[in-house]
Parts: structure tokens; C-alpha cells; sequence
């Protein structure tokens, strides 16, 4: 059950020891990893033709960018946020594994559950803060100070949107390594 993305030595797949409860979540996150990943690449390259109009709008056509620069950073925050949790799912975001190589295994082992859960707290409060930020948005109709002047809510509900999912994620993954601790037979290093 370990199919997927095949991204250098990482697969994105779900991991056999997730506990049986939390399978069909699982799964769906990782199918929608999976679109998130298309919608992110996408927004990159739309970035992109948008900053690039905007350079040659602006020094060969001497003409006004209000709209450029929003529209490239709402695509970059989409991409940023939405993609998160397929990178996580990956174990892809930037960890110093300096101390694990110091450390005796079980010992270690232990150090990356407590990183699972500082992560998954810290991650979950933001999300929790993101949909608060989306929801005034919303209501207010605040909108961005420009004269273009899109709605907030727009990058307040990436942001949120993508950091629910990767509290998800985190959850998941959090909870197979919980899984696989529990359930190893002893004396069994992995």
C-alpha cells in the first residue's frame, strides 16, 4: 500500500504503520497532496508570467504595475502553504540532524516524536490563528491597502487552508510513529 510519487529516495505513500482508524484520512491527504502539488506548480508558473509582465510593463512600456506584485505574492503564499503538507508528507522541510547522530537510537527515537508534537502544536495553533485571521477577513471585507485592493481573504485562506492540512498530515505521521513504537516487538531497532 506504500504506492506513490516517486521523489528521489522518498515515496509519497501512506505509511503501513498508520493506525487502521486513520487510514481513509490518510489516503484522501495524500490524493489531495497530490492536486495540491499540480494547483502549487501551476501558481508558480502564473507568478512567474506576472512578474515577468511586470518588468516589461514597467521599463520597456513605462507603464503602471499596481496589480503585479499582489497577484505574483498571493500565488507564492498558495503554492507556499497548500504544498506544505506534501512536502511534510515526504519528511521534505528542513530538519539539523546534527545531535541524531549522537544520540542512542531509542533515545532518538523519542527526540523525533517530540518533534512530531511540537511541530503538530505549533502547527495546528497557526492554523487555528489562520482561519481566525480568514473569518475577520471575511466579514469585514478587508482588502489590501493598494489600489487594486483584492480581499484578504484570499491569502488568509491559503494560509489557513494549507496549514490544516498540514496539521493533518502531521497528525498522521505522528501517529504512525506512535504506531510503530507501540507496537515493535522488543529488542527490534528499526
Amino acid at each position: 500500500m506504500t504506492q506513490g510519487i516517486d521523489v528521489g529516495s522518498a515515496v509519497l505513500g501512506v505509511d503501513p504503520d498508520t493506525p487502521r482508524l486513520l487510514l481513509p484520512l490518510a489516503i484522501v491527504l495524500m490524493r489531495l497532496n497530490r492536486v495540491m502539488v499540480v494547483i502549487g506548480m501551476f501558481s508558480l508558473l502564473i507568478a512567474s508570467a506576472v512578474l515577468t509582465y511586470s518588468v516589461v510593463s514597467r521599463y520597456v512600456m513605462k507603464s503602471s504595475t499596481d496589480w503585479q506584485d499582489e497577484a505574483a505574492v498571493f500565488c507564492l503564499v498558495g503554492a507556499t502553504f497548500l504544498c506544505s503538507s506534501f512536502v511534510q508528507a515526504l519528511r521534505g522541510h528542513v530538519g539539523i540532524e546534527a545531535i541524531a547522530s549522537l544520540l542512542p537510537k531509542s533515545v532518538n527515537r523519542l527526540r523525533l516524536v517530540m518533534v512530531d508534537i511540537l511541530s503538530l502544536l505549533f502547527c495546528s495553533f497557526f492554523a487555528w490563528k489562520s482561519w481566525t485571521l480568514f473569518h475577520e477577513a471575511w466579514v469585514e471585507h478587508q482588502t489590501t491597502s493598494s489600489s487594486w485592493a483584492p480581499p484578504l481573504s484570499i491569502p488568509y485562506g491559503l494560509m489557513a487552508a494549507g496549514m490544516t492540512l498540514l496539521s493533518l498530515q502531521l497528525l498522521i505521521q505522528l501517529s504512525a510513529r506512535i504506531n510503530t513504537l507501540i507496537n515493535r516487538p522488543s529488542g527490534v531497532v528499526p
